[in-house]
């Protein structure tokens, strides 16, 4: 199970929303294993079951005014209820004044007490959609991930088979990098994948007979992208080992591979001396695109094939 913890989230969204850590600062390392983000509301009033652990919770204008409405010793107890739930972090929103009580409590209970002065509902937005694509089940595959004409394409094959030479040429003609030999894929929704470099292979491209390549440096900002979602694998595989099967050429078959669950297009590139590879990448993708509006070349000409074979009998 994906996690990242209260110091991860803090540093990767203080600027984005405003954040500042006002208590509980030995909470780091509390675990955020949920994407959801609630606003406890029940929990302070003691309806505990209806809180989670390892969240989230905001504290809103209503929240608040609950507390301040409170007699002392029942704002306390309220706030026990909240902190013994197990949650992770708590954030104050709309720039709410914090009773000291919070604080106090944010300190003996080693949870990360925040305060921000967006609203709750742009809060939550931001953080739920953070909190997804940070928690979104992951796994690693090698290859070179680039986008092509605007679609993420992984291109896969053997070891030295020329992947990252066909990089560097998709690259010198207008296309962009993610990256290259790992690629670090997320299951940001039901039916989407994307692609993200990670952090020590950024703008780094590795060719054989050159080293590595900073792309960032040669070819300039525009020629990386740190994040693609995962719309096409391409196979690079030798014509010589491909099955008759394969090559055939009016009864291609679709393909796909399942990554993190979801079933991506695929198609297979044969090797051979002569071809332009690069080109034929482009092709694939432009090809793609027209399937995805149902416009099918092989099914075309089949088509035209035989009302040609019934006119002729």
């Amino acid at each position: 199970m994906a996690q990242i913890d209260v110091a991860e989230l803090f540093k990767q969204t203080r600027r984005k929303l405003k954040l500042k850590w006002i208590a509980g600062l030995n909470g780091g390392s509390n675990i955020l294993t949920s994407e959801t983000v609630t606003k406890p509301s029940l929990a302070l009033i003691g309806h505990l079951n209806f809180v989670h652990p390892n969240r989230v919770q905001v504290l809103g204008c209503a929240e608040m005014d609950y507390l301040q409405s409170l007699p002392e010793s029942e704002a306390q107890q309220a706030i026990e209820n909240l902190y013994s739930t197990g949650l992770a972090a708590i954030i104050v929103a709309n720039g709410e004044v914090v009773p000291n009580s919070l604080v106090v409590a944010a300190n003996q209970h080693v949870v990360p007490l925040l305060t921000s002065t967006l609203r709750s509902p742009d809060l939550m937005e931001i953080l739920s959609h953070f909190m997804a694509e940070a928690l979104a089940e992951s796994v690693s595959l090698h290859g070179v991930f680039m986008e092509v004409q605007g679609f993420g394409a992984l291109i896969k094959g053997d070891a030295a088979i020329g992947k990252s030479e066909l990089a560097l040429e998709l690259i010198s003609r207008g296309h962009r990098l993610v990256a290259d030999d790992i690629v670090d894929f997320f299951r940001i929704s039901p039916e989407r994948v994307e692609g993200r470099c990670p952090p020590l292979l950024q703008d780094f491209l590795e060719v054989r007979g050159l080293g590595i390549l900073n792309i960032r440096a040669l070819f300039g900002d525009n020629s990386v992208k740190p994040t693609k979602p995962l719309d096409l694998i391409i196979k690079l595989e030798m014509a010589d080992k491909l099955t008759l099967q394969l090559l055939d050429r009016l009864h291609i078959k679709t393909q796909h591979e399942e990554v993190l669950g979801v079933r991506v297009p695929k198609v297979t590139i044969p090797i051979a001396a002569g071809r332009n590879i690069a080109v034929l990448v482009e092709v694939a993708i432009r090809n793609h695109m027209l399937l995805l509006r149902g416009i099918n070349a092989t099914k075309q000409f089949t088509q035209r094939q035989l009302r040609e074979m019934k006119k002729n009998k």
